[in-house]
């Protein structure tokens, strides 16, 4: 469950209440859901108890209390606890949460994040005659319009906010186009950008690299399992009782060469138990995952100045997911004479959903993401 789809279970909540006679309010539009603040508890918190509480005519901690019962019956949420003035701290039952977002990436494809909320917003920007200033403005462009917005490139005077990045040293065209797009987009846009060779370094320190490798490592993960006999299942799965020892298998290190010696069969005695969800192997992958719809929709802050930095957001984002992708990845496929199970499956469909965020990220920052590297 993302942030945006339990801001909504939160609203259904609340509008229960109402028609049950519980509370006697209107429905807000929206409400806001974030990491617990300090004192806070569970995946998620949300001062919806103290944004009603005025319109309500009751204390904070009294309509949360309210509301505590409505919103821990909802699917997905385990607990439901009340911190410091009225805060409703919400636990998830992040096996099925998990398994939903799974199932979800993998239906949406790369256009998952993707929403209206600004349908019919025009957000004008304006930009100098200068190299770093149109790309950034170019991908912001793209991202407004991930969430159903517009925005018009202008120059010189007239209306809109202004689009002022530290401008690039150096001309980065002899990089070629996705490295130059990196090396101007990845900095803060107060941060002056290195136009380096080091962007073409093809090893891990490169942040680019890194993330077209998690992403290449997806797909060949996908095609060695296929050649095992074996696709993925839409749910991650439970984490082993003890760290995995195959983990540092340096064949989980090539992305071409399946890591299994011998091809096994599937096991036709492990039953698939996709109604059973269950925990994931990384914890961190399905929360980046989930929160990438989020990272997406910061560029709606227009005309707020910190929505310009949307696009250096969503490299950094991109290279944390790379890297809790790339943790997961020596866990997906057998060892040796182990068969494909269930387990295998969901760490696959997993994966999958991983270099599909990984693709669409890319996608928006106008860079390749090759299924081969």
């Amino acid at each position: 469950m993302t942030p945006v789809e339990l801001s909504r279970t939160v609203l259904h909540a609340v509008r229960c209440a109402v028609d049950d006679g519980a509370l006697s309010v209107a429905v807000p539009p929206r409400v806001r859901v974030g990491p617990p603040g300090a004192g806070g508890c569970g995946d998620y918190a949300t001062n919806v108890a103290l944004q009603l509480a005025r319109p309500a005519g009751q204390p904070p901690l009294r309509v949360a209390a309210l509301l505590q019962p409505y919103l821990v019956r909802e699917a997905g949420v385990t607990d439901v606890a009340i911190t410091g003035p009225g805060f409703l701290n919400i636990s998830l039952d992040r096996a099925v949460a998990s398994a939903e977002l799974v199932r979800r990436i993998l239906d949406e494809g790369p256009g998952y994040g993707r929403t209206d909320a600004l349908a019919g917003q025009v957000f004008v920007v304006r930009v100098p005659y200068e190299v770093r200033a149109e790309v950034v403005a170019d991908v912001l462009a793209r991202m407004v319009g991930s969430q159903g917005g517009r925005v018009e490139i202008t120059h010189g005077d007239g209306d809109g906010v202004d689009l002022r990045p530290v401008p690039a040293p150096e001309d980065p065209a002899p990089l070629g186009p996705d490295a130059a797009r990196w090396a101007l987009l990845h900095p803060a846009p107060h941060d002056r950008p290195r136009i380096t060779a080091d962007h073409l370094v093809q090893r891990e320190g490169n942040p680019l690299f890194r993330i077209r490798y998690a992403h290449a490592r997806t797909r060949a993960v996908g095609r060695n399992a296929a050649d095992l006999g074996f696709d993925a299942a839409t749910r991650p799965e439970t984490p082993p009782a003890a760290a995995d020892p195959t983990a540092a298998d340096p064949a989980a290190a090539d992305p071409v060469t399946p890591a299994a010696a011998t091809p096994a069969a599937p096991d036709a005695e492990a039953p698939d138990d996709l109604d059973t969800p269950v925990t994931p192997v990384t914890p961190d992958l399905v929360a980046l995952l989930a929160d990438h719809p989020r990272v997406l929709a910061t560029a709606g802050g227009l005309p707020h100045p910190d929505a310009l930095a949307a696009p250096s957001r969503l490299t950094r984002h991109l290279l944390a997911l790379a890297d809790a992708t790339l943790a997961h990845l020596p866990a997906v496929l057998p060892r040796g004479d182990e068969k494909p199970s269930a387990a295998h499956r969901s760490r696959l469909a997993l994966a999958e959903a991983a270099g599909t965020v990984l693709a669409g990220g890319l996608s928006l920052l106008g860079i390749d993401a090759p299924d081969h590297l």
